[in-house]
């Protein structure tokens, strides 16, 4: 009897040690982490992920099946806003985890469909295929929680020197914001650029918020300044004006 509970013990702390063994780079890349990389064949060919596209913003927008009706909404709404995403020299670029000729159809019904009274789009940006897992997985988009492929919903902001910046995740039956993806890409853009910060619900134009002085003399001494373009709220909240 004894032996067989010890043998018990013993199966179940080596089958613990193999799981956690196979999976234990399996988690959600953080932001200032480096993007992992991948190789895998897609709609324009075979992508090696982000070698190819170092010097670029990149936004990676995952999905959990080729013609799934809220992931068609947003690729239609990507393909809309793909021209304004290249002036902001960014790349996108689209995951699934069907196989690639259910992406080359996917794209060849959806560069041919009416959408929201609008001429079709010619789609752009490639679709990879994630038919093995191995990029949600990755990404932290297939875990110990979930086995299922609905949770492929990430979109993950990525920086020109491959860097994570911004980490959204949405379910499946809520169909994401492209204009609030851009939005982050203009933030990122406006404070590496300006040195500032930008507060919530922030629009390209508007103001923008400084960082919080670090000692009462630094606040005192911002109080003094004669600049019109500054606005105090109160000690450690200023407003800045661009121009």
């Amino acid at each position: 009897m004894k032996k067989h509970i010890l043998f018990l013990i013993l199966s179940t702390l080596f089958v613990s040690l193999a799981w956690s063994q196979e999976n234990k780079d399996i988690g959600i890349p953080l932001i200032g982490e480096v993007a992992p990389s991948f190789i895998a064949e897609s709609t324009q060919g075979k992508i090696n992920f982000p070698d190819d596209y170092f010097g670029k913003w990149k936004i990676l927008f995952s999905h959990p099946a080729a013609f799934t009706p809220v992931c068609s909404t947003e690729i239609l709404e990507l393909a809309e806003l793909q021209q304004d995403f290249e002036k902001l020299n960014t790349k996108i670029i689209v995951i699934s985890t069907d196989g690639l000729n259910s992406h080359l159809e996917w794209v060849k019904s959806l560069e041919g469909i009416k959408y929201k009274g609008k001429d079709p789009v010619k789609i752009k940006f490639p679709l990879i295929s994630d038919n093995n897992l191995e990029i949600s997985k990755k990404y932290g988009m297939i875990h110990l929680a979930t086995s299922s492929t609905k949770d492929v919903r990430g979109v993950f902001v990525i920086d020109p020197e491959d860097k994570i910046r911004a980490v959204i995740f949405y379910p499946m039956n809520l169909g994401r914001n492209i204009d609030e993806i851009k939005r982050v890409i203009l933030a990122l853009q406006q404070t590496e650029k300006s040195n500032v910060f930008t507060p919530a619900n922030w629009q390209p134009g508007q103001d923008v918020v400084l960082p919080s002085p670090k000692t009462a003399q630094e606040a005192e001494k911002m109080a003094t300044r004669n600049d019109p373009d500054l606005t105090e709220v109160t000690w450690y909240l200023w407003f800045k004006k661009l121009k």
